[in-house]
């Protein structure tokens, strides 16, 4: 069983930063891929980013690349993501998911465990 828990949310004007955390609890964490999801209000949950069990493996939606992200501390049990000139359209909440097959896929249903999620308010 693995638990996740993020935090770092909050309230930023368009083009500040933020940088969510997701701490992992279980083994073995190393080689679970990781993801990040959002949901925005009235919307379906979308895929962010996801990283491999090696940091190398990296893959974003288009709507982030180039503004977001992710790493890991496989030492620390820890994923980030690093946001970057944010804008009004990236205000959802955001989760961070684990996939024990290490697959990291951008659909949802290829995740096994989930966060509680941590909201990103973005004002223009």
């Amino acid at each position: 069983q693995v638990q996740l828990v993020e935090s770092g949310g909050g309230l930023v004007q368009a083009g500040g930063s933020l940088r969510l955390s997701c701490a992992a609890s279980g083994r073995p964490f190393s080689m679970y891929a990781m993801g990040w999801f959002r949901q925005a209000s009235g919307k379906e949950r979308e895929f962010v980013a996801a990283i491999r069990y090696y940091a190398g493996n990296l893959d974003y939606a288009g709507s982030v690349k180039g503004r977001f992200t992710i790493s890991r501390d496989n030492a620390k049990n820890m994923v980030y993501l690093q946001m970057n000139n944010l804008k009004p359209e990236d205000t959802a909440r955001y989760y961070c998911a684990a996939d024990r097959r290490g697959l990291g896929s951008a659909f949802a249903d290829g995740y096994d465990y989930w966060g509680q999620g941590t909201q990103v308010t973005v004002s223009s």
